[in-house]
């Protein structure tokens, strides 16, 4: 199962030819966004994924916040926390994640680098969440065996139902004849758990927020994604409207969880 999750995953890459032609690297993410991101959670203490990991937390307890980003998984449980650890490859990212623990006041503990290649020297804690992460990560199995044995109580996982860029798909298609996969998806990740062993229990939402507000956004966001000239954003809007794809039907976000105990 696992190798099959791998395989799919390698569908995602972007063939040499079109990425050569990339100004900015088209994966990358801007820790700006996503702080903005996690303002927005902090101002609105909602949603399945806070509720769980609440469940399983003690007051003063810990969190292990694996790809972490600017801590929209984890800082809005301030007030029961005891220790935060995140982990996360963007140094960018964990500076916005430290200034807002600091503000509220909650212990952080930083890791740079990525899961699981930190796991040794990265503590335990009652709670391990990985928040819209798993796409990223080619060894499914590795990744979730070692969050799973950094939990002492649970494990939680928020993801999207198919592919984050899977949005892009038409856009692929109309710009550069490419057909993207339909998979993974938020089954073959249930898949993988189970198959380790785990009792995955799971709900599903749509997102709280839409993917973009403005098509000028979702444009910029398209020239980056698909490695084109970011002057051709009018002809990305000329094919969005044309090919019927605003607005963006909001995700669909799961989160799945487990006992770890």
């Amino acid at each position: 199962m696992d190798e099959r999750w791998r395989a799919d995953l390698a569908l995602w890459a972007i063939p040499d030819e079109i990425a050569a032609r990339a100004r900015t690297n088209p994966w990358g993410h801007s820790p700006a966004r996503f702080a903005e991101r996690t303002d927005l959670a902090l101002a609105d203490l909602g949603g399945p994924t806070l509720e769980r990991i609440a469940e399983a937390l003690p007051q003063g307890g810990g969190v292990l916040d694996v790809g972490a980003g600017t801590g929209a998984a984890s800082l809005p449980l301030a007030a029961r926390l005891g220790e935060l650890i995140a982990v996360d490859t963007s140094a960018g990212m964990l500076a916005e994640l430290e200034a807002r623990a600091a503000a509220l006041g909650v212990p952080l503990r930083v890791v740079m680098g990525r899961w699981p290649d930190v796991a040794a020297e990265t503590p335990a804690a009652d709670v391990a969440v990985a928040s819209h992460v798993v796409y990223n990560v080619p060894d499914l199995a590795a990744f979730l065996t070692e969050l799973s044995g950094h939990a002492r109580a649970r494990v939680v996982l928020e993801l999207t139902e198919r592919h984050p860029m899977s949005w892009l798909n038409p856009l692929w298609a109309h710009f550069h004849g490419l057909v993207r996969p339909e998979r993974p998806t938020v089954h073959d990740v249930i898949a993988v758990a189970e198959a380790l062993g785990h009792k995955v229990c799971h709900e599903d939402r749509l997102a709280p927020l839409p993917r973009f507000t403005r098509l000028e956004d979702l444009a910029e966001s398209a020239c980056r994604r698909l490695c084109l000239d970011p002057d051709r954003a009018e002809e990305v809007v000329a094919a969005v409207v044309a090919l019927d794809m605003w607005p963006l039907p909001r995700d669909r976000w799961f989160t799945l969880w487990w006992e770890s105990s």
